[in-house]
Parts: C-alpha cells; structure tokens; sequence
C-alpha cells in the first residue's frame, strides 16, 4: 500500500493549487477528485440530465465511462474517451459539480477508482471528504480552509485576470452557498476529520501552506 495523503476542505481554499506542489515536491501522484465529479457534471450538462430524476441520473452514469490519465505527470480527466481536462473548470461545470456530487450513485461510481490509485501508489488526494469517506486510514490528513472573504477574493481576481464578468459580492454569495450545501449535504457532508490537522491559508502564501504540509508528510514517514 502507498503512503496517502488526504487534503479536504471548502470550495476556494486553494486546495489543488497546494497540493499539486506538495505533490510535485514530495514526488507522489496527485489525484484531483474534484476534476472527477466536474467531468461527471460537464456529461450530465451536455445531456441535459436532471439530477433530481433518479433513473436518468443511473442511465446516464451507467452510458458513461470516466477515466484518469497523466501526461508529464499532470492529471487528465478522459470522458468516453475524451480528452476534457479543459473544459471542466466554467462556472456553469462547478454548480452543477455541486449538485450532482451529493448523489450516492455520483459518489459510487467514482470511489472504487480513487481507492484503487490510493491502494498502488503514493498519492495525495484532495476533495470535500477524502480523510472522512475515501480515505479514512490516510497516513496524513489535512482540512484545508480560508475566511470567505480571503476565498472570494481570490476567485473574483482570477476571474478578472481571466476576463470573466461578475462581481465579488456575487462570488462570495455562491461560495456561501456552496458551503452550505457541502456541509449540509445528506451523503458525504464537509466536514474535518477527528484526526485531521486544521489548516487556514487566509493568511499565508501558497509556499507557505505547501511547506507547512510537506513537513508534516516527512514527520509520518
């Protein structure tokens, strides 16, 4: 078995930013699952699928074949065999995320291939309940968080340098939202895990929320 590394927490805590770097520096496969649920969410956008209708949402994941590929040691995200790692970072593909993601049959289906990678490799996993559900005997276990108000700023400036329109008083209502949802969610809630070491990058910069978890990956080991 490898050694896990297990990074939860909120939407916009810059949690695959930081671990992609921790990641690369302690040379473990990073695993994105949130880019799992996005692909999941771009195929029922594109199929116009109502998540609330039980036997179109198992159709539809049943007619899909979702799989995870590296090149140069980055993460894609294959959909019946498409290549769409480009195309599931809109803002239409993150609600919809959302969604979908707090549907047990969503969640099923893509857990027997996050233990997998976890169970032959050294990997570093990042999600809303990685240290609770995926991987409860995680060797290391972080919930990564920040103030909406660090998080919402930081979403409105990349979406300006991305030339998206919106404002940061909408940003910050839809990461409210979020956290709402993800933690009153009934299947696999938000929430840190007993033997989890909190984290709040409000504050920090992202070298020093990588180097803080790369020193306590290199304590366990």
């Amino acid at each position: 078995m490898g050694m896990n590394v297990a990074i939860d927490g909120p939407a916009g805590a810059g949690k695959s930013t930081i671990a992609k770097q921790v990641a690369s520096k302690l040379q473990f496969i990073y695993v994105d699952t949130g880019a799992m649920y996005r692909t999941i969410a771009l195929s029922l956008l594109r199929r116009g699928t109502d998540c609330e209708n039980d036997s179109a949402l198992k159709q539809a994941l049943e007619e899909m074949d979702i799989r995870i590929g590296y090149e140069d040691g980055v993460q894609q995200m294959l959909l019946n065999g498409e290549n769409v790692t480009g195309l599931i970072r809109t803002e239409e593909v993150s609600k919809m995320a959302s969604i979908s993601s707090a549907k047990p049959i969503v969640r099923e289906k893509l857990m027997d291939l996050q233990r997998t990678l976890a169970r032959e490799n050294d990997v570093l996993m990042d999600g809303r309940d990685i240290g609770t559900r995926i991987l409860p005997d995680a060797q290391v276990k972080i919930f990564l968080t920040a103030s909406v108000e660090a998080r919402a700023a930081r979403r409105f400036k990349e979406m300006q340098e991305k030339g998206v329109p919106c404002t940061l008083e909408e940003i910050r209502a839809d990461i409210e939202e979020r956290d709402y949802r993800d933690m009153h969610r009934d299947t696999a809630p938000l929430i840190q895990a007993e033997d989890a070491v909190l984290v709040d990058t409000s504050d920090m910069t992202i070298d020093e929320v990588t180097d803080t978890i790369v020193r306590l990956v290199n304590e366990k080991r």
